[in-house]
């Protein structure tokens, strides 16, 4: 079964679960209140009339009643499972339809700065209709950022292969990532707290020490025996007040501390058994991949993670006494030192698993970006495994076309950009094509480089550093105009390209109407002196242009492979295109066609 119909019918299935279990739990609602009400009744009615038999009832069905809201809790949780579930088919059937109004947006990093980025907003990898949208998040949002980080920098040639060893793997895994997505969309945390949890956990400052604990469980012992014995008749005096009081004061004076913990440890029961649930599920099944065997043997050291972070929630659902039960919770902290106990449960899980925590979430983080690639496989199973390697000298693809496009409307092309002294390129019309093939180009190499499978047939590459200069912007707060602007990032290109001339990874550029804010005379020398640049520093790449003259000029005469994109003019007059690449310069110009299609007239 192919992916779409796969989603579709898990989607399906999914949709009639949680229908099921709503129902299963309206009923249990009314069972619940009917249980509720009837043992309250029931119980004052035996209070009443000095019935034994009737109170005895009532203490039943206030007992079925504590079953049912547990039963009730369950069925609960498997609804929404069933709704997460059903809702990551429905966003996978919407992926690969590229519908982009169902697609939620995958922020950008904060720290990330498009203007200085070689390629981030030049190729949408943010924002509407982008590459991360189109891939989306992951389970995690440690596993998003990851993936995010992949997308902005370039892996080397043996990370990829590492990377498409696993995504191989997991591309075959529908149920296993529909399971881990699913865990992770229940139960999210937030970055930042997830951040502060960690930090803390990695701090060396503890807020107990060794007098505290010989105290607490001092006083502890002597309140609860004092009490039993005051209970048992063998005292009439309240001795326990004693202890109960110093425990009050203690309670009071270290309060600020012990909630500090509690802060912490509180991200969230139900999100960090989420965390236990994917980090079992990673670590559970039996892998081949090199990328996913290092990363389950990281899961699995330090003991059994799983039940390291079950046991930190379980603490962390303890800590919330005081706010989930404010009634309850003084009386049982005077009597137990109920905080204390917690406080120093939590520290002894803290000194035990606490130097694990951030290599297995790392790991899980790195699990699941390699899944999200493996949906990409799983979905688009005509888009080849790049080859990235130094042998290859030129970037070289086979019917290669733009990922973001859906396959129904996508126009693909032979493409090759190189060899090093050589650069290809692109004329031709308006609306033809040309920006969108540059754009193809370089999303596709960022795919290769992340470990993805890539828009093409085949596609073969170096490991390489991608520049662009497609989407220029002028700059209002650092008073640049467009001219400015766009002069800027083409230092930034040439820059780099000097930096990496005797280095084994070469420059990739992509650059789009080269200056087009300025006249064509002077625009012509630019274009020529940026290329003599650029292809004396062994850089690689493509430039489109409007200008045909610059083909026949040097250093693009001797340099530069032409291809051309065209329209199609029918006998009514309307233009069509379609986007296929030719060889050669182009020979048409619609410009002035154009005007006339919407109702101006040049003459």
């Amino acid at each position: 079964m192919n992916a779409r119909d796969w989603h579709a019918d898990r989607a399906a299935s999914w949709t009639a679960a949680r229908d099921a279990e709503a129902v299963r739990g309206a009923r249990l609602s009314r069972w619940r209140l009917a249980t509720f009400l009837g043992g309250i009744a029931l119980a004052w009615w035996g209070i009443d009339r000095g019935a034994v038999a009737l109170v005895a009832g009532g203490i039943g069905l206030l007992g079925a009643f504590a079953a049912l809201v547990v039963v009730h809790a369950r069925v609960i949780d498997a609804r929404d499972r069933a709704e997460t579930a059903r809702d990551v088919n429905a966003q996978a059937l919407a992926r690969i339809a590229r519908d982009w109004r169902v697609l939620a947006q995958v922020p950008p990093p904060p720290a990330l700065d498009f203007d200085a980025h070689p390629y981030a907003r030049d190729l949408d990898l943010f924002g509407h209709a982008s590459l991360t949208t189109y891939l989306g998040p992951g389970a995690t949002g440690s596993g998003t950022s990851l993936l995010s980080a992949w997308l902005l920098t370039p892996a080397d040639q043996a990370t990829v292969r590492e990377r498409q060893d696993a995504v191989r793997e997991l591309a075959a895994r529908r149920e296993w990532r529909e399971a881990l997505t699913t865990e992770g969309r229940l139960g999210p945390i937030d970055a930042a707290e997830l951040q502060a949890f960690l930090a803390w956990i990695e701090r060396g400052d503890v807020a107990s020490r060794p007098w505290l604990r010989v105290i607490v469980l001092v006083l502890t012992a002597c309140i609860i025996s004092l009490i039993a014995a005051q209970l048992a008749g063998i005292t009439r005096d309240s001795w326990w007040l004693l202890p109960m009081t110093i425990g009050i004061v203690l309670s009071f004076g270290r309060a600020r501390r012990t909630y500090a913990v509690f802060d912490r440890v509180s991200i969230g029961d139900r999100a960090l058994r989420r965390y236990a649930a994917m980090l079992d599920h990673a670590s559970r099944d039996r892998w081949s991949s090199p990328a996913l065997t290092r990363l389950q043997a990281v899961i699995r050291s330090g003991g059994a993670a799983p039940a390291a972070i079950r046991r930190i929630a379980r603490l962390g659902e303890w800590s919330e006494l005081r706010t989930g039960a404010a009634l309850l919770h003084f009386p049982i902290q005077a009597i137990t030192l109920w905080d204390f106990h917690v406080l120093f449960a939590i520290e002894r899980w803290r000194a035990r698993c606490g130097s694990h925590v951030r290599k297995w979430i790392e790991a899980l983080a790195e699990v699941d970006a390699l899944s999200v690639l493996g949906a990409v496989a799983d979905h688009e199973p005509d888009w080849a495994m790049p080859a990235v390697d130094l042998a290859h000298a030129s970037v070289r693809a086979t019917a290669i076309g733009h990922p973001l496009i859906a396959a129904d409307r996508r126009v693909t092309n032979d493409v090759t950009v190189g060899p090093p002294g050589s650069l290809l390129l692109v004329t031709g019309s308006n609306m033809s094509g040309k920006s969108t093939l540059l754009r193809a180009i370089g999303l596709n190499i960022v795919l290769a480089e992340a470990g993805a499978p890539v828009c093409a047939a085949a596609f073969s590459m170096p490991p390489a550093s991608l520049y662009t200069s497609i989407r220029v912007q002028d700059s209002l707060e650092l008073g640049l105009s467009y001219f400015m602007a766009a002069l800027a990032r083409l230092k930034a290109i040439v820059d780099a390209a000097e930096r990496r001339r005797d280095r084994s990874r070469p420059l990739v550029y992509l650059l789009d109407e080269v200056l087009q804010g300025t006249n064509s005379v002077e625009r012509g020398i630019a274009v020529r002196a940026v290329a003599r640049h650029l292809l004396d520093a062994g850089a690689i790449g493509a430039m489109t242009t409007h200008d045909l003259a610059l083909a026949g000029e040097e250093p693009l005469a001797s340099a530069a492979t032409l291809v051309h994109f065209t329209e199609h003019v029918a006998p009514d007059g309307t233009m069509s295109f379609d986007y296929r690449l030719r060889g050669g310069l182009a020979t048409s110009r619609n410009a002035l066609r154009l005007m006339q299609l919407i109702g101006i007239d040049p003459k």
